[in-house]
Parts: structure tokens; sequence; C-alpha cells
């Protein structure tokens, strides 16, 4: 089976990482709500809150439905998920992370702050294999 390509993510500005935030907090929400945690204090329009939306939905950070005549938005990755992937953009990729030994560094520091880190992991890598093998 061929593996995923890793596309990075695009750059994100200050408003469309402020809106990420605020749907990562709120699950979902529309133009207005975000507008309401997120524009308002900034003093910019709704209009401006809802280009940053449609920004990361074509960037594909979020997805949108139709409600009614609105689009509510939801995160497409949790806020740690979206971290790590641009921890491990900001290297190379995850064939550069391996192949530089940055990987088994990011081992030996997670295990020396958490001892049941390794057991974690060791758990998390039967679960992908299991799932490669059905």
């Amino acid at each position: 089976m061929p593996s995923k390509k890793h596309k990075p993510w695009p750059e994100l500005g200050e408003l469309e990482r402020a809106v990420l935030e605020h749907l990562w907090q709120a699950g979902e929400a529309d133009v207005v709500e975000t507008h309401r945690a997120v524009g308002a204090r900034r003093e910019i329009t709704v209009n401006t809150v809802g280009s940053a939306l449609d920004r990361l939905y074509r960037k594909g950070l979020v997805t949108r439905s139709k409600v009614s005549h609105a689009y509510r938005y939801q995160p497409v990755l949790d806020r740690e998920s979206f971290v790590v992937r641009q921890m491990i953009d900001g290297v190379g990729g995850v064939r550069a992370l391996a192949s530089r030994g940055l990987l088994a560094s990011f081992l030996d520091l997670v295990t020396d702050a958490d001892e049941t880190a390794l057991d974690r992991l060791e758990e998390l890598i039967a679960e992908k294999r299991g799932r490669k093998e059905s």
C-alpha cells in the first residue's frame, strides 16, 4: 500500500491563527460567533473575519457545512495534531526527522520527561500497525 504524502501546512497570518484557536476552543462556529470572539476586540469587521475563515477553508485547515443561510466551520485537526505537524514541517518533514536522528532524540527527551510515554508510544505503534494490516 503506498504511503500518504505529507504536504506541509500553509503559513497562517495572525488573524487566521486567532480564528483557528477560537475554533479549537468552540469546536465549531459561524462567522458571527467567530467575530464576537475574535474580531470585535480587534475592531475588525464581520467580513474580515469571514474572509479569514474562507482562507482557512481554502487552505484545507477547516471544513464547513451550510446551516440555513450561513456556514458553520470546524477545524480539520485538533490543536495538538496541528502543532505537531508544524514542528515536523519545521525540521523538513518526516523523512528528515528520521534520517537526521531527530526522531531518536525526540524519543529520548519524551521518555526522560515521562516514563509512561514509551509505553503509550508502543500502544500507538501497535494500533497503527493493526490498521495497516486490516
